[in-house]
């Protein structure tokens, strides 16, 4: 049987870049985090640099870009000697897009910057799903060597959270004792799921979901602004990738066909949940049914807080506030939603660790919540 093409190296995807959006090294505006920005300004100017800076916040929140331009900001800014002549302190992290570390940045050729993300696994023909020990030994081998020039050098690291063991052991190691004139910046999802020692030795830089009007403004410098950004802003948990991804797969859409769906509870109708089950299911939807899980899970999250707080958040689809205030209109029902929530997402993921078919996970998903929506009218 004959292998499949190898796919070129200019064909192969970057792990650190979201579909349909500029990568974060394209990407020079950076909306919403001028506190965090601040923080770093202000340790530079103080002399008071951390070797290693953990960048956090969920998924698509601007965390690479961040890093990206604290990269620029390092390697293109001369060293204060402290003399007479010495450059005035930056007022700012920016860097003219003229200037010549901005174009070896992009074109992936600054000799005084590592890279470590997941790597191409020749084998196998595809993007390796950990960054592995030996990408971390690059790095640190790269470190032995001096700098050409003496200065400054950065690594980004893009996931910290997509190291395997072996992999975070190493990193610990250079951490313990980091070299001279270099600075780690690690952008890291779920900073909780990291060694306890990895996160004591970094200085943290956590970035804040964004309201609906940096939303926009985000959005907008894409090229792609929606008309009302206040819907993007709440399923999108202020993430911008999260927001870019839910417009190419037509997630609010699909979240208004939920609203409507749910609409109907106790009494699902099954014709509208086995059209919306189907929609996840067969080869090529993968993608789909992923969004469909996260959109599930966002609604019975946003009835629970809806019930604990005792007030609805503003409307990601038409009807929802109505839906919401009448399926979670006390702190017991949140509780049940809440529990179910927590069921529903454990199933899932054993779902899909046994490839069970996604119609039909889907569609006992949705057999649940009406079950729930029962038990809520009885009582």
């Amino acid at each position: 049987m004959s292998r499949a093409p190898k796919t070129a190296p200019e064909d192969r995807p970057e792990p650190d870049r979201v579909t349909g959006a500029a990568h974060p090294r394209e990407t020079t505006l950076l909306i919403g985090h001028h506190t965090a920005e601040q923080v770093f300004l202000d340790a530079f100017n103080a002399d008071k640099l951390h070797h290693a800076w953990m960048i956090t916040g969920p998924l698509g929140l601007g965390k690479a870009t961040l890093a990206w331009k604290i990269a620029r900001f390092l390697l293109a800014t001369p060293d204060d000697d402290g003399g007479m002549f010495a450059p005035p302190k930056p007022q700012s992290l920016e860097i003219p897009a003229d200037h010549p570390v901005c174009h070896r940045l992009l074109a992936l050729s600054e000799p005084r910057l590592f890279l470590l993300r997941r790597a191409w696994d020749d084998e196998k023909n595809k993007l390796k799903s950990v960054i592995s020990v030996d990408e971390v030994r690059k790095m640190k081998n790269y470190f032995s060597l001096s700098a050409a020039d003496g200065g400054r050098r950065v690594a980004i690291i893009d996931a910290v959270d997509e190291m395997n063991i072996a992999a975070a052991n190493a990193l610990l190691k250079l951490l313990e004792e980091p070299p001279p004139n270099v600075t780690l910046l690690l952008v890291s999802h779920q900073p909780s799921r990291l060694l306890p020692t990895i996160r004591s030795r970094c200085r943290e830089l956590r970035l804040s979901p964004l309201g609906a009007a940096d939303m926009a403004t985000a959005l907008a410098a894409t090229g792609d602004a929606p008309d009302d950004p206040m819907p993007l802003a709440e399923l999108s948990g202020g993430s911008v990738g999260e927001a870019i991804r839910i417009m190419n797969l037509d997630g609010l859409r699909v979240y208004a066909g939920l609203v409507t769906l749910f609409a109907t509870l106790p009494r699902l109708d099954r014709t509208r949940a086995l059209a919306l089950a189907d929609q996840g299911a067969g080869r090529g939807n993968e993608e789909k049914f992923d969004l469909i899980l996260m959109l599930i899970d966002m609604f019975l999250a946003r009835l629970a807080r809806a019930g604990s707080i005792g007030f609805c958040p503003p409307e990601a689809a038409k009807g929802e506030a109505e839906l919401i205030a009448r399926l979670s209109p006390n702190p017991q029902a949140a509780r049940l939603w809440a529990d179910l929530a927590q069921s529903l997402g454990t199933r899932a993921r054993r779902g899909r660790a046994v490839n069970l078919d996604p119609a039909a996970l889907l569609m006992d998903m949705l057999l649940q919540i009406d079950e729930t929506a029962g038990t809520l009218v009885q009582r």
